[in-house]
Parts: structure tokens; C-alpha cells; sequence
């Protein structure tokens, strides 16, 4: 059970001086309007009426059921409700001051929770949930109630902005200035349809852009009652980048993927010199530390025992040679299921550096692919800003990274392959949050990726394996066709909200530093997806064609191609992968 920090408030008087904003809040009719990851109405147990809620948390979902309501600004509200079962959490957000949360470890029969919080200025709207805790069993909810002054009063949303232009234009940023409109008490920025900004001035910047890339524009007004139309468009597009990003020269589409070097499991080992030449990056799968927290990383080639048909260290060093020459990278992959990887301290940093640059230099290889998985990065209890971290395990490994791209020049290539949760998830988590009590593993990657975001050659997130998450469309996507992984590698290319706050956006990475991962075949891992749903995926994000009912947030015909784990997989599958991205791209 992870650690928690939270703070339970007994039953409160409800303060009876307003309506109740919450709609459908004791469940009699059917979920409406609340959205729910993994919940459904029962008969029994009920605390009132003849419904109430169950809602059962599975692997990396805490069965949230949440509702957005319409509330006055500067006014109180009393947050309450009556659940069961293990830790179960009431609370809500976007209040426009402190978030609030109550939960209770164990209510056997029903409990009553209550906690109160005071609007923002300009707060029209909260949201209310309620939540589990992983992999401990069905919660139930009844009679949520949200009590305070109705929602505002019903004016008119301001005018359309007049006005909107551009100021300085960087290779990722755009400046926009506006009018000011009577009555509005925000305004929103869209870039290509997205909103990006929620400032309560006239000028924003717009950051986190693509060099050498068309964006248009839009500003609209918001107060109480809502908001305006948008405002006419404006167009801008940013100049290349001065410092040419970088020269590690891999194809326009590249196909990526892991060989097995230091074991075999049921697929075989495949020797460097047989890898076909479709495959553009190679990594070698496992460098494993000697302990979880002493950064030594070793690579240990497969022993004749386990892989009878393993080359000579000497052929080996030849083979990756020739793929060098043939224009192909290669690189050592750190981590895996088994290599838990935690640079606790300065020496384990240094360390890693130190034995990183061996193994690179021993077998003449092009860079490195961090693959760090489980318990590797997690964030300290108070680390919320990705932006600036604070935890051991991230900042060294930060640091070592740009060591070693420093020490290797604008040829070295640094790739990463972190889960979905570890990323994507951060949209909706990220650490323990801020009054503690989620996995601090929520997002944990986030900070290395911005950080190394200029040095960053590929990031290719595994959709494999993977639990439901959450889209910019606020639904749930899950694995087994081409919908997840649009939707997965849509919010990398767009952009998003960190845990939900429009003020700590994870922006957009390049096009051509993306590239998805995926299982080469039904025994390679959870998640594998037929070459039809491939084949889609790329439509939609390239061409966005075939996209089905997610819709995208661009057209990124520059992306970068497909990873897969792995080479041995798809051997032992007959190379469809291999096949549908060489079909696909030509």
C-alpha cells in the first residue's frame, strides 16, 4: 500500500444557506452527468434512495467518478457525501483557490465525508469526484452533495476581442496582444483550435512550438455566464531553429527496434549481422545496474548456455560496424522489466556516466535508449512542478544525461521508452500530488523529457501493457486497436495540462522527435494491434484519415515512424511489423 497523507473532517453541519449544485448526486438516475472510469449504479448497499454507486479501481485506474458543476465566485461550498470500503476519497478541483480532498482509510458501513472551500474570483465551475485507490476492491458513493449559493447569475457572456496580433515570433514561441473587452474576467488562447491559455490579461505567449511550422491564432472573452465566439484568426510561423537541432541523421520515417543481446526467452536469439536492414535504430536489450541504486551499469552479452547461436564479441563489434556504415544507429538500452534503475545520489550519477560511456565505447555505439520501468522514478511527497523537480532520482539522472550528451557531441543519439503511466498519465497525476495519497510514480518522466527535450532524439512511449487512460478528450482510452494509440501520441504532438492545471502545460514535442511503441506480436506483450489498426494509426496522425471517433489536434505528416518490441518477436512472427512499416512508409 503506497503512503498517504490526507486529513479526514468528521461530519459537519451542512451549511443549509444555498441549493445543492450537484446534479444526480444520490445515483437514482443512472450515472448521468457523472463520468465514470469503471463505475456503475447497484440496488445495494444504498445510503438513501433506492441507487447508489459502485465503482471498482483496476491496475493503474482509481475508478474516478466526477462531475463538473456551475458555481458562484467568492462563495463557500460544503463538499459532502456517504461512501464505503477501503480508501475512498470525496473532493474537488479547479475551485480557483486550494483544492480540497477528504477521504477515509476504511468505512466498513457508511461514513460521511465533508470538506468546504471558498471560489476564486473568477471561478464559475468546479469539478467534484470521488475515487479508489489501486487494486483495492469496489467503493460505493451515495447522496454527493454540493451546498452553497446556485450557480451565477445569468448575464450575458462579453463580446468577440477585436484586436488580436502578433508580436515577437521565436522558432517555438509566438506573442499575441488584444483589445480588452468590457465585462470579460478572462480570456481563453486557441492555437489551431486548442485551447492553450487561460490569462486574465490582454497579451499571452504562446510557447513549446514547432520551428519552421504555420500556427493560427484565436482569443476569445469569458466571465460568469460563459464565453464569447472566438475572435478572428491570426497567422504566424516560426522560424527554423539557429542551431540546426542537432545532426544524429536518421531517416524522415525510422523504424526502431529492441534486440535481444543479453538473453533469449522463447523468441530466439537473433545474431546483430542477420537484423534486416529495414531496421533503422537498434537497441540492445538489457545494460542492467549491479544494484538498484549504484548507477554501475553493466552489459553482459548472452552466454552460449542460453543463446547456442551467439556470435563472438568480435563479430559482434564488426556487425554493428557494418550497420553503421549502412546508415543504421545502435544503442544501449538501460533498464527493462529487471533493471531498476535509482540515482539516489551524486555517486550513483557519476557512476552511471562513468559506466554508460564504457559500454559505449567498448562496442563503438551510437548512444543510449532509457528504458527505465516499475519503481525506477517516482517523485518525493511536495515535487509538483516538472518544470523545476526536486527528487534525487530525477535530477541525477537529468544531469547524467546531459553529461553525457556534452561529453558525446550533436551525434549522440539519447532515445527513451517510458509507459504510458509514466507520461500520459501526468495529465491527470502527477507525483503524490498535492495533498499526497496518489502514486508517486504518476508522471514521473515528465521532468526528464522537458528537460532533455533539445537533446531528446526519439521518445517512443510504450502503448503496450498499459492500463486505461485518459485522453485531451477526457475519456478513457484503452488498449487493442488504433484509437490508443492516437490518442496517446496526439497528446504528445499537442501538448497538455499537467494533473489537470491549465497554468503547468507539458508542451508539445516535435514531430520528428516521436515515434510509437508497440508490440510486434501477440507474445511480444499486452496490447498488440493487427497491421490494419497500424496502418490506421499513422493515417490519422499523418494524413488524419481513418482517426475513428478520436479527434486529433493536428496533422503531423513528419513523424518520426514506429517502435516495436521487439526485433526477436517479430522474427519469430514472420516480420509482419517489419512488413507493414516498410509497406506504409516505402
Amino acid at each position: 500500500m503506497h503512503h498517504r497523507v490526507g486529513h479526514q473532517l468528521g461530519d459537519e453541519q451542512d451549511q443549509r444557506l444555498g441549493a445543492d449544485a450537484a446534479v444526480n448526486g444520490g445515483f437514482e438516475s443512472g450515472l448521468s452527468p457523472w463520468t465514470c472510469t469503471a463505475g456503475t449504479t447497484v440496488t445495494s448497499p444504498v445510503h438513501g434512495g433506492s441507487s447508489a454507486l459502485q465503482a471498482t479501481p483496476q491496475g493503474s485506474d482509481n475508478a474516478q467518478c466526477a462531475q463538473t458543476v456551475s458555481v458562484r465566485p467568492n462563495s463557500q461550498y460544503t463538499l459532502a457525501g456517504w461512501v464505503r470500503g477501503s480508501y475512498v476519497y470525496l473532493g474537488a478541483s479547479g475551485t480557483g483557490t486550494t483544492d480540497v480532498s477528504t477521504w477515509t482509510q476504511s468505512a466498513p458501513d457508511w461514513q460521511k465525508l465533508a470538506t468546504t472551500f471558498t471560489t476564486g474570483a473568477n471561478t464559475t465551475k468546479v469539478t467534484i469526484y470521488t475515487h479508489g485507490w489501486y487494486g483495492t476492491g469496489a467503493y460505493y458513493a451515495d447522496d454527493v452533495s454540493l451546498v452553497g449559493p446556485g450557480g451565477g447569475p445569468t448575464t450575458q457572456p462579453p463580446t468577440v476581442p477585436t484586436g488580436l496580433k502578433t508580436g515577437t515570433v521565436t522558432a517555438t514561441s509566438v506573442a499575441l496582444s488584444w483589445t480588452p473587452v468590457t465585462g470579460a474576467t478572462g480570456y481563453a488562447v486557441y492555437r489551431d483550435g486548442v485551447k492553450v491559455a487561460s490569462p486574465t490579461g490582454t497579451s499571452a505567449t504562446v510557447s513549446g512550438l514547432n520551428p519552421s511550422t504555420a500556427y493560427s491564432f484565436q482569443v476569445t472573452a469569458t466571465n460568469d455566464a460563459g464565453e464569447s465566439a472566438r475572435s478572428a484568426t491570426v497567422t504566424a510561423t516560426t522560424p527554423a531553429r539557429s542551431d540546426g537541432g542537432g545532426s544524429t541523421q536518421l531517416p524522415a520515417h525510422a523504424l526502431v527496434g529492441y534486440l535481444h543481446a543479453s538473453f533469449a526467452n522463447g523468441s530466439g536469439y537473433t545474431r546483430m549481422a542477420d537484423v534486416p536492414d529495414s531496421w533503422d535504430v537498434i537497441d540492445l536489450a538489457f545494460g542492467e545496474p549491479t544494484s538498484v541504486t549504484s548507477g554501475d551499469i553493466r552489459f553482459n552479452r548472452c552466454p552460449v548456455s542460453e543463446c547456442p547461436n551467439v556470435e563472438s564479441d568480435a563479430d559482434f563489434k564488426a556487425a554493428i560496424k557494418a550497420k553503421q556504415a549502412a546508415g543504421k544507429k545502435v544503442l544501449i538500452s538501460i533498464g527493462g522489466q529487471n533493471g531498476q534503475v535509482q540515482l539516489t545520489t551524486t555517486a550513483a550519477r557519476d557512476a552511471f556516466v562513468s559506466s554508460v560511456s564504457k559500454i559505449i565505447d567498448q562496442y563503438g555505439l551510437d548512444g543510449l535508449d532509457i528504458d527505465f520501468e516499475g519503481h525506477s522514478l517516482s517523485l518525493n511527497t511536495g515535487d509538483t512542478d516538472f518544470k523545476n523537480p526536486t527528487t534525487p532520482v530525477i535530477v541525477n539522472l537529468i544531469s547524467a544525461l546531459k553529461t553525457l550528451k556534452a561529453k558525446y557531441g550533436t551525434k549522440f543519439v539519447l532515445t527513451m521508452a517510458p509507459e504510458t503511466f509514466f507520461v500520459q498519465n501526468g495529465y491527470q497525476f502527477y507525483g503524490s500530488g498535492k495533498w499526497g495519497g496518489q502514486d508517486p510514480r504518476c508522471g514521473a518522466y515528465l521532468p526528464v523529457i522537458h528537460a532533455l527535450r533539445d537533446d531528446l532524439t526519439l521518445l517512443h512511449v510504450q502503448d503496450y501493457n498499459s492500463g486505461p487512460i485518459m485522453g485531451l478528450d477526457n475519456q478513457y482510452h484503452s488498449m487493442g486497436g488504433a484509437d490508443f494509440h492516437i490518442a496517446m501520441t496526439d497528446m504528445l504532438l499537442t501538448g497538455f495540462p499537467v494533473a489537470g492545471d491549465a497554468g503547468n502545460v507539458f508542451p508539445p514535442l516535435r514531430p520528428d522527435q516521436v515515434a510509437i511503441g508497440m508490440p510486434a506480436s501477440v507474445n511480444a506483450g499486452n496490447g498488440y494491434v493487427a497491421p490494419a489498426e497500424v496502418t490506421k494509426t499513422l493515417d490519422c496522425l499523418t494524413k488524419k484519415t481513418n482517426c475513428g471517433s478520436y479527434a486529433t489536434h493536428g496533422t503531423w505528416p513528419a513523424l518520426r515512424g514506429l517502435m516495436t518490441w521487439s526485433v526477436n518477436w517479430d522474427r519469430f512472427a514472420g516480420w509482419e511489423f517489419q512488413r507493414t512499416f516498410d509497406s506504409y512508409f516505402g
